[in-house]
C-alpha cells in the first residue's frame, strides 16, 4: 500500500512559538492546555517540568504562568496580573489580532459578530474583549443570523480555524441586513494551507488518517473535509488507536495532521501504518 503525507500539515507558527516559549521556562505552568494535544503536553511536563492549571486558584501557587496559545479571557488575564505573577504570553498572534479588533470596534459602537464555537477557549477569550457584551454574538452558521438584534453597524471576525467558504457566506448574509459591515480576515494562513492540502490528498486516497487532539478545532475541520470525499476517514490522537482492519482492501493511504500535532507523533503513526500494511 502507498502512504502519502499531505503537502502541508502539522505544527503551525503559533504552536511552534508556544512550544518554544514553554521549553524556555521550565518549572512553570500553563493556564489551560498550551495546545490541544495531550501527548505533547505530557512531554512538556516530563521533560521540561511545565505543568498545567485550569483555575485561578491553582495558578496562585506558582510564580510563572504561561498563557495558552488560544488565549484566555481579559478578566482572567487581569486577575493573574493582579496576583503579581510573572506572565509569559504564548497566545498566538493570529488569536491576539481578533481580540484587538473586537475591543476596538466595540468601543466604536459596532455590534460584534464572531464566527466560531462559543465553547472554544479562543472564542471565549476573543468575545471577552468586547466592551459591549450585550451587542456581541457568536454564531456557527449563517442561519443563526436570523433574529439577531443587529444594529446599523456590524464588525465580523472569525475563529482562526474556520473554513473560509462558510465565513464568506456569513459575510454575504450580513451585508444584506446592515448599513455598514466591517469584515476582518482573521482565519490563519496555516489553516488555509492545511485544509487545501488535505482536500487534495483526500481526493486521490482510499483511506485518510487525520492525526490530532480530539478537542482540536482545526483537526476536526480536516476530518470533516475528508468525509466529503471518502468514507474511510479516521481521526486519531496517536498510533495506539490505529487498527489493521481499516486498511483491508485499500491501496492509497493519505495522512494529514492538525496544527497542534508534533512531528514525533506523525512519525509514529506512519511507522505503525507501515508495520501493519507492509507499505509497497
Amino acid at each position: 500500500m502507498k502512504i502519502e503525507l499531505a503537502k502541508s500539515y502539522g505544527f503551525c507558527y503559533g504552536v511552534k512559538r508556544a512550544i518554544n516559549i514553554a521549553e524556555k521556562h521550565p518549572n512553570s505552568v500553563t493556564f489551560g492546555p498550551l495546545i490541544h494535544n495531550k501527548d505533547e503536553i505530557e512531554r512538556l511536563e516530563k521533560k521540561h517540568q511545565v505543568g498545567l492549571v485550569e483555575t485561578l486558584e491553582e495558578a496562585k501557587k506558582y510564580d510563572t504562568v504561561i498563557i495558552r496559545t488560544h488565549g484566555i479571557t481579559k478578566e482572567r488575564l487581569k486577575r493573574l496580573k493582579s496576583e503579581g505573577k510573572k506572565i509569559i504570553n504564548a497566545t498566538c498572534p493570529y488569536v491576539t489580532t481578533p481580540q484587538q479588533i473586537v475591543e476596538k470596534m466595540s468601543k466604536e459602537g459596532y455590534t460584534i459578530v464572531i464566527f466560531g464555537d462559543k465553547q472554544h477557549p479562543e472564542i471565549q477569550g476573543v468575545a471577552s474583549y468586547s466592551v459591549l457584551p450585550e451587542k456581541t454574538f457568536t454564531i456557527l452558521s449563517e442561519d443563526e443570523i436570523i433574529g439577531l438584534p443587529l444594529g446599523p453597524k456590524v464588525a465580523l471576525v472569525a475563529q482562526t480555524t474556520r473554513k473560509p467558504e462558510a465565513y464568506q457566506r456569513i459575510a454575504a448574509k450580513l451585508v444584506a441586513r446592515v448599513q455598514e459591515l466591517r469584515v476582518f480576515n482573521t482565519i490563519c494562513n496555516a489553516t488555509f494551507e492545511n485544509q487545501a492540502a488535505t482536500e487534495e490528498l483526500a481526493r486521490k486516497s482510499d483511506i485518510m488518517i487525520i492525526v490530532g487532539g480530539k478537542n482540536s478545532s482545526n483537526t476536526k475541520q480536516l476530518f470533516y473535509i475528508c468525509q466529503n470525499y471518502l468514507d474511510s476517514c479516521y481521526h486519531i490522537e496517536n498510533s495506539n488507536e490505529i487498527k489493521a482492519a481499516w486498511f483491508d482492501g485499500k491501496e492509497r493511504c493519505g495522512v494529514t495532521a492538525g496544527a497542534s500535532t508534533p512531528d514525533w507523533i506523525i512519525e509514529d503513526v506512519i511507522a505503525k501504518i507501515k508495520e501493519l500494511t507492509k507499505e509497497s
